[in-house]
């Protein structure tokens, strides 16, 4: 089989905006030609790889596609005209988007519908576009893979997308890279970084889907009702509506317990994650939630919303909490960071919720939605 996917959206520095997307596209190619080396792949690209996967074969895209409306005019345009170039038997669309005019079959991949069910984290523009091409293409597909339950029970309720054309394949982890670090390797790099000795971490782009104000209400509490040492760090890059953020921090007199250091580049996050007493995430709306994922398979006790996909990643590896309720999370975080019993058994039981989450499974799922989607 000749497998198209397009990758325009594949990115080897990605910022905050594209890292999830980016990382997906990523760890899919290096996967599928390892699990499957008896298909052909070719990955439409904006730009050629630094370090090329084995097995996989690049089409560069002759336009500035890193720019938005040359990129959306480029696959409704020159895609058509590429895959029959290349005799691709299936293309797929690992990012909600396929050509009008395709001639081959289709898989599309549909993360979350965070532009209909919470719409003010996307300028317009950006929301009708999403909300535009989502609807015709998961018409138009022949298979959709969801990236969670959560995200298939959008579809079917938001979309009315036939239940049976969509499969759940979940996210994979990079293994190697989040995984427990040595002690002092940590110890090192707080002291490189001037971070606290006791810290509760958040990884996400702020904005009012991750819910952060009532964290950091939580944390107040916690300060309030105990004699704490930790410190609260909101990591991540500025996205919408943020200002009430920083100004809750300055109201509640937190300024010197809340540090935001901002986006955290890739290679550094286990270091973050390795140095946290534990992790805290109460996201209001996620597809699937990989900052979790990441942080239970370092080891770094999680207390997440019960909410969206995130029960479903979590499974038994962490606790789970009301997105909205403040006392719930304080009360959580005083009875993780006030027993290291109660620490060490939810290490153990996150990494081992991790541990069934791998980029080798996905990719062989994936490639079944493949085969579905051309018989």
């Amino acid at each position: 089989m000749r497998v198209a996917i397009n990758a325009q959206l594949l990115s080897f520095t990605p910022t905050y905006r594209n890292a999830g997307l980016s990382r997906y596209i990523g760890n899919l190619l290096t996967s599928l030609p390892a699990v499957a080396p008896e298909h052909q792949f070719t990955a439409f690209v904006a730009a050629r790889p630094p370090t090329p996967v084995p097995g996989l074969r690049y089409w560069l895209a002759a336009w500035p596609t890193g720019r938005p409306l040359a990129r959306i005019l480029w696959e409704q345009t020159a895609l058509p005209l590429a895959l029959l170039r290349c005799r691709a038997d299936l293309l797929h669309g690992p990012a909600y988007v396929l050509p009008f005019l395709c001639p081959c079959p289709a898989v599309l991949t549909v993360h979350d519908l965070s532009f209909l069910t919470v719409p003010t984290a996307f300028r317009r523009s950006n929301r009708l576009y999403l909300s535009l091409s989502t609807r015709r293409a998961v018409r138009q597909a022949q298979r959709i893979i969801a990236v969670s339950a959560h995200t298939k029970r959008d579809l079917v309720r938001l979309l009315g997308v036939p239940p049976e054309k969509i499969t759940v394949v979940h996210h994979g982890l990079e293994h190697e890279v989040f995984r427990p670090l040595p002690a002092e390797t940590v110890a090192a790099f707080k002291r490189q970084r001037g971070l606290p000795e006791e810290y509760i971490l958040f990884v996400g782009t702020l904005e009012p889907r991750k819910n952060i104000p009532t964290l950091i209400r939580a944390f107040a509490r916690l300060k309030r009702e105990g004699n704490w040492p930790h410190k609260l760090v909101i990591a991540g890059g500025r996205g919408w509506l943020f200002e009430e953020i920083f100004a809750l921090v300055e109201r509640l007199g937190l300024r010197a317990e809340v540090l935001f250091p901002g986006y955290i580049p890739f290679a550094e996050q286990p270091l973050w994650y390795n140095g946290a007493a534990a992790f805290v995430y109460p996201s209001l709306y996620e597809g699937f939630g990989l900052p979790v994922l990441e942080a239970m398979a370092c080891g770094t006790p999680v207390i997440a919303a019960n909410a969206s996909a995130l029960p479903e990643v979590v499974g038994e590896g962490g606790l789970l909490v009301p997105p909205c309720d403040e006392r719930a999370l304080a009360r959580a975080l005083a009875e993780v960071l006030a027993d290291a019993d109660r620490r060490a058994e939810l290490a153990r039981r996150g990494r081992e919720r991790a541990q069934q989450f791998t980029w080798p499974a996905a990719a062989r799922a994936t490639l079944a939605v493949y085969a579905a989607a051309v018989t």
